[in-house]
């Protein structure tokens, strides 16, 4: 038995380890070879990451490129866009927004001029809902932020709804899709979508560093990124520094010497996750998550998700009160693996995550008095 329920946090999958370690392993000895072949090796290594990536959400060839985190991703798209899409206008976000992208817009708005507007939770919700979203989106807002699935909640937005209505309001729309990419069906095939951040380190079982941005070709072409470099270029190998022109594609986002290790660690997941399917790897999770929410119901532990499970992400998280966060260590102690924010204690079981964990988990709060804590 696992006892994992984190993959929220970090995924992972049977035999991870010996596959990162192979993976690994041949980085090691790729780049320490006493020959020339080190930097077409690594750079066709980040080409398969990135077209693996592209092939996940159906991204037009191009379009799409790596970042450090999808805080770095999304820093990269404001200073690259013309100044006009957000200045003197609003960025619209969601109170349930991961909030590292809020503290960034908080900071980026003074100097684009844009206005942030925080759309907030209803009194006593766990989620914005999509109707308040729509509600505030009118077309003043110049780019709206929109997360697929939420981290302390696991709220599904329509993003289609969401995005169509961006369409009619003239605003660029952008997807956050961590906590949804690998679990829930997602595509930019339809153009709805303006650009997509995510990372590769949750439910697609990658390491940390392993970001992407991508852009909608059109609106790609008009950016001018300033975060730029010899790698911006679509002759990285072009010197002459009155000749510097913007790569055509989604290369211009880059900058320096890129990073290969994030991306030679992200794709034994990522190659693992594909080779199964989204629809194998999501009917186990809808099986562990439906006992997730049957057995809180028994135990009169009250769910902070939704109860609908098309509204969902892959998690399941429970409104724990102040009993929360105290119940993390005694569970570990006993092998089950989760985490708490606030009230929330956050349960996402996933490959390596049997229904034999699941009733042991429940076996533990009534042992640990977790309904009397919550009351």
């Amino acid at each position: 038995m696992s006892g994992y329920f984190l993959y929220h946090s970090i995924g992972t999958f049977p035999g991870k380890a010996e596959a990162l370690r192979g993976a690994l392993g041949r980085f090691a000895d790729d780049w320490s070879a006493e020959n020339d072949a080190q930097w077409p090796t690594m750079l066709s290594l980040r080409a398969r990451f990135i077209e693996t990536w592209a092939g996940l959400i159906d991204a037009p060839a191009g379009s799409l490129t790596t970042t450090e985190s999808v805080t770095a991703g999304l820093y990269a798209l404001i200073g690259a866009l013309p100044r006009e899409r957000l200045a003197g206008r609003r960025v619209l976000v969601a109170a349930d927004g991961f909030p590292s992208l809020h503290f960034l817009l908080q900071g980026l708005a003074p100097r684009f001029g844009f206005t942030l507007d925080t759309v907030p939770l209803r009194p006593g919700e766990r989620w914005v809902r999509d109707e308040d979203m729509l509600a505030a989106w009118g077309p003043d807002v110049g780019l709206a932020l929109l997360t697929f699935v939420t981290s302390t909640a696991s709220h599904r937005c329509d993003m289609g709804a969401l995005a169509a209505h961006g369409r009619e309001m003239g605003s660029l729309t952008v997807a956050d899709v961590t906590q949804g990419i690998g679990i829930r069906p997602f595509s930019v095939a339809d153009g709805a979508i303006d650009a997509v951040v995510s990372t590769s380190l949750k439910w697609l079982c990658g390491v940390s560093g392993a970001g992407v941005l991508q852009v909608r070709p059109d609106l790609l072409a008009t950016c001018r990124p300033e975060f730029r470099g010899w790698f911006s270029q679509e002759n990285p190998f072009s010197w002459d520094l009155d000749a510097f022109r913007f790569a055509p594609d989604a290369r211009r986002f880059d900058q320096g010497t890129p990073s290969i290790l994030p991306a030679a660690g992200s794709l034994p997941g990522l190659d693992h996750i594909r080779s199964l399917g989204l629809r194998t790897v999501a009917a186990q999770n809808a099986r562990l998550t439906e006992r997730i929410v049957a057995m809180a119901d028994e135990a009169g532990l009250p769910l902070a998700s939704p109860r609908e499970a098309d509204r969902r992400g892959g998690s399941v998280m429970l409104n724990l009160g102040d009993a929360a966060a105290g119940l993390v260590g005694p569970l570990r102690a006993r092998g089950l693996f989760c985490d708490a924010r606030g009230p929330v204690l956050r349960l996402s079981p996933g490959l390596v995550t049997q229904e034999a964990d699941v009733d042991r988990l429940f076996s533990a709060f009534e042992d640990l008095g977790a309904r009397r804590a919550a009351a």
